[in-house]
């Protein structure tokens, strides 16, 4: 199956070659690289989590893996922002979607769990794609159990950090409460980036600090720029092994239209773009983007934003990798 893809001289494979085979053809992996079967080992895994069992409002992003992988068949070798072929400097690979139970939220979790661990043994890193943000939970247990408590930088409209909705634990805006009761991630060292929009009550900001962590406002961005934000962020999490959560709602819906809660005045793409190109030097271990939600998308607006966030967080994981 990887006849038509490029080898390098030390035995990695990377993407399809786009100069003989068109874009719009063959096989829909992430970015056309090969799949994990195909090679005998890789150091980044691209997986699919396409579970939406824990959305509060709209559903569909069990559809986000492979809308992403589609947007992604215009991705090329070489990253210009940050300066290196990711493809080539690390073994990238299409770990296909995890199976996961869509009617038991815990049994789901659990298989989520389990799928991440195998990819992630021995210290290899992995972007998934959601899938809600439920899916956070399960990658940061199978994380913390290869490395140990992780900082987290969190890009989302919303806090995630509620205790229960209609007496449910788990669902898309409870994973990080979860995992900070758990002992996953170290207070202290996580940060949410754009949050907006309207709570249920000002006690949800003061338990959120309760829980460790900072709240870098989308409003800051007026004020701070993308650099000021940055160095809000580093200072935060530096010195620790790093899990990225990309909430695509983050973005403001004319940049991400298709995602289940959307939220006026949020980040733009470049914005974005910008604070995660910063994060370049932090030892990123694993990461996801989750909330695509398809059946909104127009043009595939959200799919290529998707796409294109996920290409730098493996741009930056490959480098770290090799």
């Amino acid at each position: 199956m990887v006849e038509h893809h490029v080898r390098y001289d030390d035995g990695t494979v990377g993407q399809v070659d786009g100069m003989r085979v068109p874009r719009y053809a063959g096989l829909t992996t992430f970015a056309r690289l090969p799949r994990a079967e195909d090679v005998d080992s890789f150091d980044v895994a691209v997986v699919g989590v396409p579970f939406d069992s824990g959305v509060t409002y709209r559903p569909g992003a069990r559809f986000g893996p492979s809308a992403i992988r589609q947007a992604s068949r215009l991705l090329r070798p070489y990253n210009p922002a940050l300066d290196v072929s990711p493809f080539q400097r690390s073994q990238v690979v299409d770990a296909g979607d995890i199976a996961c139970n869509p009617f038991d939220i815990a049994q789901g979790l659990d298989q989520i769990q389990q799928g991440i661990s195998e990819l992630v043994t021995g210290g290899r890193r992995v972007l998934c794609l959601g899938g809600d943000h439920t899916i956070a939970l399960p990658v940061l247990r199978a994380l913390h159990a290869e490395h140990g408590p992780l900082a987290l930088v969190h890009f989302d409209a919303h806090l995630d950090t509620w205790d229960t909705y209609f007496d449910a634990p788990y669902t898309h805006g409870t994973p990080f409460r979860r995992a900070s009761e758990e002992g996953l991630i170290v207070k202290g060292r996580s940060a949410h980036v754009g949050i907006r929009g309207s709570l249920y009550d000002r006690e949800d900001l003061i338990d959120d600090e309760r829980l460790g962590f900072t709240i870098v406002h989308c409003r800051d961005f007026d004020r701070l720029g993308v650099a000021g934000i940055l160095d809000r962020v580093i200072e935060r999490v530096q010195d620790s092994p790093v899990y990225v959560s990309i909430d695509i709602d983050v973005l403001d819906p004319a940049f991400a239209p298709a995602t289940g809660t959307p939220e006026a005045g949020g980040m733009t793409s470049r914005e974005l773009l910008g604070v995660l190109r910063g994060m370049r030097d932090l030892d990123i271990v694993g990461a996801d983007i989750v909330e695509v939600s398809p059946a909104y998308d127009h043009a595939e607006i959200t799919a290529v934003a998707a796409s294109n966030l996920a290409y730098e967080l493996v741009s930056m994981m490959s480098a770290s990798a090799s």
